[in-house]
């Protein structure tokens, strides 16, 4: 067969990812905070966008502010004497009282009183870090410069949970030493509060912790040493027989172990704590559910009227200074439009969701049913991926608690009636199950599988256990307390 070239003409559809439409959809997946972010952003970098709200507040201020120069008298003139202050002055002067009221920043906040201003004790905030506890202990060590520089570079080292994460060659090539300093400036570091920091592993953890309150020699440290893998699947008669000694004498030990922590470093941990805002409210009106968009810290846009007035008139400029307004003027109503088509589509999904969802909006978890993006994306005429991105980090504050609109959304399991149960409802019946069972004898999967049946749940072992793992609820011999 010949090769040739030729023309030929082909009709086809293609949609096109315009900078606009990318735009509207990043808005559209964008958490709460994270769109406040993008809307401060711009308000920094587009000059022709305007927040109406914050030049009504300054216009009501100017006007504030006129009134009260209008009102104000004048001033007479005063002759001030000067004021000397002498030693018994000084002297009875409350410092206390001068710390806690002084302003020591530019920015300070003006309280209209005084017991509102917080003590000047509360000023420092900053809480000590694992690394600075560590270091001030290390600096009240007589050790030598080399071996203070090694001993820096073992906490270093020491992760958020308190233990040694290096090795000792790597230590001591880091600091060119051998590996015998490291070793034994690793030790003096192991001595250090709190108890059981820079160990390597579990065992020599809950070790050290053991040596330093004084139990060498002792059964707890034989259990830790020689039999902590029985100790954690909890085979107390075995590790009886072993040890050669009475039962009662190894449940009184393993509850001393369990006293001890296996994260000496979480004390100093900083986690910040993240509010959420939610982005939909429902509330229950006489029998109907009313949703309503949180609008609150989202500002109201709009075009600045300097601008849009020399646009609309079309006023003659500098042809690149019109092709800049004119950009970022469409860069603007695009923004705006994208931010009212975003509180739009998620005003529609979250009704959708509370139709679909009314069992549980009345009577709790147990009547959550199984949905589905597409159901939602079928009501109200959008694609799924649509109704993805719009469900993804919103909250909705409802009248049985604060939940991700992604919950609402989970898989069906069949009940002996021929009905279907959400997944959710399942975990949570779970939840119940283990919650109320005996802790000398927990319910094995098979058990608990036995028991959902019974509650015309029809689930398999494994799905329990998958769910169980899920929840994060231990296995039955994991779960299991002779004391």
């Amino acid at each position: 067969m010949a090769i040739e070239m030729r023309q030929q003409m082909k009709l086809a559809q293609q949609l096109v990812m315009t900078p606009q439409l990318q735009q509207a959809i990043k808005l559209l997946q964008l958490s709460r905070l994270e769109l406040q972010d993008v809307v401060r952003q711009e308000l920094e970098e587009n000059p022709v966008l305007d927040e109406s709200l914050e030049m009504e507040e300054n216009k009501e201020a100017e006007q504030l502010e006129l009134t009260e120069k209008e009102a104000a008298p004048e001033p007479e003139a005063v002759d001030f004497k000067e004021v000397t202050a002498g030693e018994e002055t000084l002297r009875e002067m409350d410092w206390e009282s001068y710390l806690e009221g002084y302003n020591y920043s530019a920015g300070e906040q003006y309280f209209d009183d005084d017991d509102d201003r917080p003590s000047y004790e509360n000023i420092l905030t900053k809480k000590s870090t694992l690394f600075d506890h560590l270091m001030w202990q290390l600096n009240l060590t007589r050790l030598s410069e080399k071996e203070t520089e090694v001993g820096t570079e073992v906490i270093g080292n020491i992760d958020e949970d308190g233990y040694f994460r290096a090795t000792l060659a790597d230590v001591a090539a880091a600091c060119q030493v051998d590996e015998p300093l490291v070793e034994a400036v690793l030790k003096r570091v192991q001595d250090f509060d709190p108890p059981g920091i820079a160990a390597r592993d579990l065992r020599e953890c809950l070790l050290l912790q053991v040596q330093q309150l004084g139990m060498e020699g002792s059964l707890v440290e034989v259990l830790l040493r020689d039999h902590l893998k029985d100790l954690e699947t909890r085979k107390y008669k075995q590790i009886a027989r072993t040890v050669g000694c009475d039962i009662n004498d190894i449940l009184l030990t393993a509850k001393i172990i369990a006293t001890l922590d296996p994260q000496p470093g979480r004390v100093f941990g900083q986690d910040d704590v993240h509010y959420i805002s939610p982005d939909i409210f429902v509330y229950k009106i006489a029998d109907e559910y009313v949703v309503v968009l949180n609008d609150e810290g989202l500002p109201n846009l709009r075009i600045n009227p300097l601008y849009a007035g020399e646009w609309k008139a079309g006023q003659q400029a500098d042809a690149k200074v019109e092709e800049y307004l004119n950009d970022k003027i469409r860069s603007a109503m695009w923004l705006i439009k994208s931010i009212h088509q975003r509180q739009r589509t998620i005003y529609k999904a979250a009704k959708s969701i509370v139709k679909f969802q009314r069992d549980f909006f009345d009577r709790g978890i147990e009547y959550l049913k199984p949905l589905v993006l597409r159901d939602v994306a079928e009501d109200i005429g959008m694609h799924e991926s649509t109704i993805s991105r719009v469900t993804t980090s919103k909250y909705m504050q409802t009248p049985q608690g604060l939940y991700e609109l992604k919950y609402f959304f989970n898989s069906g399991i069949s009940t002996n009636g021929g009905d279907f149960i959400a997944s959710e409802s399942v975990k949570n019946k779970i939840k119940e199950i283990v919650g109320s069972e005996d802790p000398r004898k927990p319910y094995s999967d098979q058990t608990l599988a036995e028991l959902l049946s019974a509650n015309n749940i029809n689930i398999a072992r494994r799905t329990v256990t998958k769910y169980r793992e899920m929840l994060k609820i231990g296995s039955s011999s994991e779960r299991k307390r002779l004391f």
